[in-house]
């Protein structure tokens, strides 16, 4: 998972060159064909396959995010990004939901590499279905208007530039927690005597509170991003955090730990808005690369501090350190602006239209207090 990580963050940096240089559309089908590929050398069933089947994987879900997220910014008005992306995510709730106990079961009942061919033909159809909606490229961002920026160079300007730091603090957390609990949520289940199949059915109806996506956004368009961010980071680490405790009684810690995943489903749908209010038009490419290791960080970081704990401590340790650090999360959340990501008509021209008839922009936000993003 390591090396892996690290291929991810390689190729986080390496899409936004390709970007520069060829059209968004084949990197995006560089990215899909991969994902297929993954998906023949995990049937192969060999340890050396399973490894480079993952490093091939993660570096399509790099070229394909980075693509969809740019797709996003060119296509989508500033002020729908908190109506879309809970949409977005809603969508991918069934895949997330089914996936993982239908995974198990297929390869427990049926054959193991019968997951791996699904997988692979859904890769197929989605690869299709991109070339069928013939999506274009922004023109200012399909070819380079002077000197790429070096990699280290658009990490520091990343790093200038708080807004963006605070966003990918958000999806880094998030995403740290979700992996906490896709890998030692079956591990406790195998370990407490339910099993392989009741670990992959806790797993999927944990990602089934995915379907209240759209009530989340809505709360986040009406109260604004900060207070759905505060309260699906505190409830998920609260209940983290008890779930450590009655492990003696499985279905106890069952019960807390999908409480744990109500709250944090609470985020999914919105935690990526900040970073898409926040990112300049002209550094869409690289500090959209440089977002997208989020991702590789929160599978390096948490595995390590996990295994640390391990050394010394029983699998509740790594219950109470994730939603230790899912609290601090929701700490950090409340320097965002308090109306971010709020949905308000324009007070002169409630039809959303210019003078003239050409669409407004998007209103400036308020000015924040000296302590807020």
């Amino acid at each position: 998972f390591f090396l892996v990580s690290f291929v991810g963050l390689a190729g986080s940096f390496a899409v936004p060159w390709l970007v520069r240089r060829t059209a968004r559309r084949w990197v995006y089908s560089f990215g899909a064909v991969l994902l297929i590929g993954a998906s023949v050398l995990f049937s192969v069933g060999t340890l050396p396959a399973q490894v480079l089947g993952m490093s091939v994987r993660v570096l399509g879900v790099v070229s394909i995010s980075i693509c969809v997220n740019l797709y996003i910014m060119d296509h989508i008005s500033r002020r729908d990004f908190s109506r879309v992306e809970p949409k977005r995510i809603f969508y991918s709730a069934g895949a997330w939901t089914v996936g993982p106990v239908l995974g198990v079961y297929l390869a427990n009942e049926v054959a193991v590499w019968v997951p791996y061919a699904v997988s692979a033909a859904f890769g197929g159809l989605m690869l299709g279905y991109f070339w069928f909606l013939r999506l274009t490229d922004n023109p200012g961002m399909a070819k380079p208007a002077g000197r790429i920026p070096r990699p280290w160079e658009n990490v520091r300007r990343f790093i200038a530039q708080p807004r963006l730091v605070l966003a990918w603090l958000i999806v880094v957390g998030r995403s740290g927690w979700w992996g906490m609990y896709f890998i030692y949520t079956p591990i406790y289940a195998v370990q407490s005597g339910l099993g392989e199949v009741a670990g992959g059915l806790i797993v999927s109806i944990g990602n089934a509170f995915l379907f209240l996506i759209p009530v989340w956004g809505w709360c986040a368009r009406r109260f604004g991003l900060r207070r759905v961010l505060v309260v699906g980071f505190a409830g998920c680490g609260a209940a983290t955090i008890m779930a450590a405790f009655p492990f003696g009684a499985p279905w106890i810690a069952v019960a807390l730990l999908l409480a744990a995943c109500f709250g944090i489903t609470i985020l999914d749908g919105v935690a990526t808005v900040p970073f898409l209010l926040a990112v300049k038009t002209r550094e869409r490419p690289e500090m959209t690369a440089v977002y997208s290791t989020y991702r590789d960080v929160a599978e390096l970081a948490p595995p390590g501090v996990f295994s640390l704990l391990l050394r010394v401590f029983e699998l509740p340790a790594i219950f109470v350190a994730g939603g230790v650090g899912v609290l601090a999360l929701a700490a950090l959340s409340r320097k965002l602006h308090p109306r971010l990501g709020m949905v308000r008509a324009p007070a002169a021209e409630p039809s959303g239209l210019a003078p003239g008839g050409g669409a407004s922009p998007a209103a400036p936000p308020s000015t924040a207090a000296p302590s807020s993003f």
